[in-house]
């Protein structure tokens, strides 16, 4: 099996904070077409440096198997977040120290996606298709990647039977969750306007504080549901408020909050701000919506017992079927074909001294490799 350590140090060695392009895309690509794969890569966005619309480069590569054959996809990013300050050694210089692999991107994904290869070079060619999945916006506004990448597979035609996405779901030790659906979330701005006064002149005034603290318990006060036989409960969480006013005796033109809703699948974006709208309107503000992602959930079935097997037969655990945590972007691969999400321990994702256990790395590919064939032979 190619040696998945000298993937993953090659893969971290290349600086790709997000968006990604360039030097991490090379890496890959010249991992990929020694095993047979036709490498297509592209890049969307033409906007300036840290906004939105920069530019995101993309990758997919694919492995065709004999006509009428399954076709099973590993997805994943290679983008990763800043390093911040602090580390004990240079973040995109892979060091090993003990039995962990430090760098970052070693758990948050690139250590997956050498796991990745490394489990599939030794899946014969004739066992089926194999594609990768890979974008370089991830970890940023998500706008020119992965939905950039299905687009790319409908118009080309391409239509996997499923797909596994590597994003670290492991908790405590690697095996012990798989993710078989996660949450949507929404993000909803409010703005109340008022007109401004002197506070000793109240009638002058318009005040938009108290119309916004009603807009916020009525809020607040929302229970959405009591949850699902796989999702919790969908919450909602005040995250910002806001009235620009540096005086002290100034009633204040307008006041501002923010909120954030995770929802299971009783729910839908536009449902829960339709309901918000209507709330704020009420209190006479207004409200500003931005779907991030829908719920999804892949029903416990044979795909999930596939991942399940593959994880105990080399770790010795059962996974936890789970729909816990944030958004990744199986939200929109969902609506390609199944999918799961399973990879390695999260404790150090985004964190300082990010790293990866040397023997989890190894074990990952076998895994990958076993859903792999097990994939494509049913």
């Amino acid at each position: 099996m190619t040696e998945v350590l000298d993937l993953a140090n090659r893969l971290i060695s290349a600086e790709s904070v997000t968006p990604a392009t360039g030097a991490v895309f090379d890496a890959m690509e010249a991992m990929l077409t020694p095993l047979g794969f036709a490498v297509h890569r592209f890049t969307r966005g033409d906007g300036e440096a840290g906004s939105d619309e920069a530019p995101v480069e993309n990758l997919f590569a694919i492995r065709k198997g004999p006509e009428g054959s399954k076709h099973f996809a590993f997805a994943g990013h290679l983008d990763v977040v800043p390093p911040g300050d602090g580390w004990e050694s240079a973040p995109f210089e892979p060091e090993i120290r003990g039995d962990l692999l430090y760098g970052r991107g070693a758990v948050d994904m690139k250590g997956a996606i050498a796991a990745m290869v490394a489990g599939v070079a030794d899946v014969p060619a004739d066992a089926g298709t194999i594609s990768f999945i890979i974008t370089g916006d991830e970890e940023g506004p998500a706008l020119h990647g992965t939905r950039a990448l299905i687009d790319y597979m409908n118009e080309a035609g391409i239509q996997p039977d499923l797909c596994l996405v590597g994003e670290p779901t492991s908790v405590n030790r690697l095996g012990d969750m798989m993710k078989i659906g996660r949450r949507g979330s929404v993000n909803i701005w409010l703005e109340v306007e008022g007109t401004q006064g002197h506070v000793a002149y109240p009638h002058l005034a318009d005040n938009p504080l108290p119309k916004l603290t009603a807009i916020l318990s009525e809020l607040d006060a929302w229970t959405l549901d009591a949850g699902t036989d796989w999702f919790q409960p969908s919450n909602l969480e005040i995250t910002h408020i806001a009235a620009i006013n540096p005086a002290h005796n100034v009633i204040p033109a307008k006041a501002e909050a923010r909120i954030s809703i995770r929802f299971n699948d009783l729910h839908s974006g536009n449902s829960l701000s339709e309901r918000v709208s209507a709330i704020a309107k009420k209190h006479g503000g207004r409200a500003r919506p931005i779907i991030s992602g829908e719920p999804f959930l892949t029903e416990p079935g044979a795909f999930s017992q596939m991942i399940a097997s593959a994880i105990e037969a080399e770790t010795g655990i059962k996974p936890e079927a789970s729909t816990t945590g944030g958004t990744s972007d199986a939200r929109f691969l969902r609506s390609v074909c199944p999918v799961i999400e399973f990879g390695l321990c999260n404790a150090t994702m985004h964190k300082r001294d990010e790293a990866v256990a040397v023997e989890d790395l190894g074990t990952l590919a076998r895994i990958y490799n076993r859903i792999a064939l097990a994939a494509l032979k049913s």
